[in-house]
């Protein structure tokens, strides 16, 4: 049986960007249910919309797409977003990962990678390019350890999610899993690593998420440096993998 075409609403300032995203989307089987111009509106549409997957751009006039995308979470748990940006460094993305965005998207992406990764986290997944994770996730993740993401606002915190601080609830194993998806492993690649089934992984990995309280890979990636378990500037022995992880 077929699975239902995710349900798509985009948030983007620019109108341009939002009549080529709807376009490439429908074109190849995506429902979009709705448009919107700025955070405010993102938040009200989503409520009223119930979309799968958001697309949310990160600077938008009213307010702006990470206390949007903190909003949609809260009122929609199962909901997914994807913040939309410029730059892959960029430091809001880096807080919106903390929130509990499920990935990010540069506005140049190509329409066949846009579709994918739209239907990605329509299932649940997040979307992680481990070599831009990476570097993005060091180059900030040291500086806000332990003082809280600042909002747009400066207020230490203002935009941002619980991290949990406090690993000593995980088994060593489930540690070392936790280390190996902060350098961006896929379950595959885990599996290789540790000498395990792909379904014992992915056992450790819901393990993981349910007792730290965290939605995606996203997340893990970011509790992995925050908690200090992957330092950032360390580079693990052997390369990164590359490409988009599961």
């Amino acid at each position: 049986m077929t699975e239902p075409a995710p349900r798509v609403l985009i948030a983007d300032d620019q109108a341009l960007i939002r009549t080529g995203f709807r376009l490439i989307l429908t074109t190849r089987g995506l429902d979009v249910v709705g448009e919107v111009a700025d955070g405010l509106e993102a938040v009200a549409a989503a409520r009223r919309l119930r979309p799968d997957v958001v697309l949310m751009d990160i600077r938008m006039p009213n307010m702006d797409g990470l206390e949007a995308t903190r909003l949609v979470l809260h009122h929609l748990p199962d909901c997914r977003v994807l913040m939309l940006t410029t730059f892959d460094l960029d430091r809001y993305v880096y807080r919106a990962l903390a929130i509990g965005a499920s990935g990010f998207l540069l506005k140049d992406v190509t329409p066949e990678h846009l579709a994918a990764a739209v239907r990605l986290v329509g299932t649940g997944d997040a979307l992680l390019a481990p070599s831009i994770t990476r570097r993005l996730v060091e180059r900030f993740a040291r500086a806000e350890r332990g003082h809280g993401a600042a909002g747009e606002d400066g207020r230490p915190g203002a935009a941002r999610g619980p991290v949990p601080s406090d690993l000593a609830q995980l088994t060593p194993r489930e540690r070392e899993v936790l280390g190996l998806m902060g350098r961006g492993l896929s379950n595959a690649e885990l599996a290789g690593e540790l000498t395990l089934s792909e379904a014992t992984v992915k056992t450790h990995v819901v393990r993981i998420f349910a007792k730290l309280g965290l939605r995606d890979r996203a997340q893990a990636v970011v509790v992995a440096y925050e908690t200090g378990l992957v330092t950032p500037g360390v580079r693990p022995e052997g390369p990164l993998p590359g490409g988009v992880g599961p």
